[in-house]
C-alpha cells in the first residue's frame, strides 16, 4: 500500500476529490489516503491556510494529491500552492498537454512543459520605495535566476525527455532583453544541452515567438523547459490547445516530496452543485500513479477516461453534456472495473 496525503481543497475540490478516490479504488490502486486541509477551508476551520498537520502528513507520505485551492487576489495570504513548493523545494513543475477530447481545435497534440518552480519573479522578492511623502510610490520586484536552479531544472527536462521517450527539448527565454537573468538561464541551458548531444535534440526560442508558434504549429514542440513565470503563462496556453484547464494535470517534484494537482481554480460559482468536471484531477492522479510505479493502474484509468470521452455520453456540462460529477465518475468506474484483472 502507498500512503498518500490528499488535500480536497476549496470550492469544487471536495466533490471532485471524492470522485477521484472512488475511481482509483475501483481501478485497484493500492493507496491508503490521509486527508488534510489547505486554503480557505483550512483558514476558516483552524485559522491558517496551510496547517502544520498538513505539512507533517506530506513529510511522512512524501506524496500528495491536491484539489484546487482558493488564493485571494491582491490581499490576504499568499498562495498555498507557492508555499508548498517552497517548503518542500518542489523545483520542477511538469504540465503535460495531450489531446483527449475529440473534435477540438487541434488533434494529436502531445507535449510537456517543464517549469522552474522556485525562482524568477515568483520568488516574491518585492518591496515598495517611498518618495515625495508617498511610502508606496514605487513597487519593485526582483527576478532571481541562479546557476544552481537553472542547472537542475534544465537537467531535469533532459532526463525527463530520455525517460519518457521524448526526442527534443526547447528552452524558452527572453535573453534578448533580460541579458543577465535570462542570459544566465540560456547560458546554463546550452551547457547542459551539450552533455546530451546525440541523445536529445535541443533548441531555444524567445518566449513571445514561442507563444505564437504554439498556436501556429504546436507539433514542432516536444518538451519545453523555461523559468517560473513564463512556464506559468505558457502552460495555461498549452492547456487551451487541448480543451482548457479541465484537461490539464500538474506535478510538482523535488527531492523530498511530490505533489500532484488539478491546475484549474476552485470555481466557487458551481461549488456544491455536483456538476464539476473532475478530469484534471483524475489526470493528475494518473501522473501520481506513474510516479508510484503503478503503471498498469494508471493505464486502466486513462483508457477508461478516454472511452467515456470518445463515447460522448455521461459528460459534464463544460464538455457539452448534462451529467453530474458523480454520473461522469460512475461511467469511468464502469469501464475501469471491466478492465481490472480478476
Amino acid at each position: 500500500m502507498h500512503d498518500v496525503t490528499i488535500i480536497p481543497g476549496d470550492g469544487i475540490g471536495p466533490g471532485i476529490s471524492k470522485t477521484i478516490i472512488d475511481i482509483l479504488d475501483a481501478a485497484g490502486a493500492p493507496i491508503r489516503w490521509h486527508e488534510h486541509m489547505g486554503g480557505v477551508t483550512a483558514m476558516e476551520t483552524v485559522g491558517e491556510p496551510l496547517p502544520q498537520a498538513t505539512l507533517e502528513s506530506i513529510e511522512g507520505t512524501r506524496i500528495a494529491l491536491k484539489g484546487p485551492l482558493t488564493t485571494p487576489i491582491g490581499s490576504g495570504f499568499r498562495s498555498v500552492n507557492v508555499a508548498l513548493r517552497k517548503h518542500f523545494d518542489l523545483f520542477a513543475n511538469v504540465r503535460p498537454a495531450r489531446t483527449m477530447l475529440p473534435g477540438g481545435r487541434y488533434e494529436g497534440v502531445d507535449l510537456v512543459i517543464v517549469r522552474e518552480n522556485t525562482e524568477g519573479l515568483y520568488a516574491g522578492i518585492e518591496h515598495f520605495i517611498g518618495m515625495e511623502n508617498d511610502p508606496r510610490a514605487v513597487a519593485e520586484s526582483v527576478m532571481l535566476i541562479t546557476r544552481f536552479g537553472s542547472r537542475r531544472i534544465v537537467r531535469f527536462a533532459f532526463e525527463y525527455a530520455l525517460s519518457h521517450g521524448r526526442e527534443k527539448v526547447t528552452l524558452v527565454h527572453k535573453a534578448n532583453i533580460l541579458k543577465y537573468t535570462q542570459g544566465l538561464f540560456l547560458e546554463v541551458g546550452r551547457e547542459i544541452a551539450a552533455e546530451y548531444e546525440g541523445r536529445v535534440v535541443f533548441d531555444d526560442k524567445i518566449v513571445d515567438n514561442t507563444a505564437m508558434q504554439l498556436v501556429l504549429d504546436p507539433y514542432q514542440f516536444d518538451v519545453i523547459v523555461t523559468e517560473n513565470m513564463f512556464g506559468d503563462i505558457l502552460s495555461d496556453q498549452v492547456a487551451g490547445l487541448v480543451g482548457g484547464l479541465g484537461f490539464a494535470p500538474g506535478a510538482n517534484l523535488g527531492e523530498r516530496a511530490a505533489i500532484f494537482e488539478a491546475v484549474h481554480g476552485s470555481a466557487p460559482d458551481i461549488a456544491g452543485k455536483g456538476i464539476a468536471n473532475p478530469t484534471s484531477l483524475l489526470l493528475a492522479a494518473c501522473l501520481m500513479l506513474e510516479h508510484l510505479d503503478e503503471l498498469d493502474v494508471a493505464a486502466r484509468v486513462r483508457s477508461a477516461l478516454r472511452e467515456v470521452l470518445d463515447a460522448g455520453e455521461s459528460l459534464t456540462a463544460d464538455l457539452g453534456g448534462s451529467a453530474s460529477t458523480d454520473e461522469f465518475g460512475s461511467a469511468i468506474i464502469a469501464r475501469v472495473e471491466s478492465a481490472v484483472p480478476a
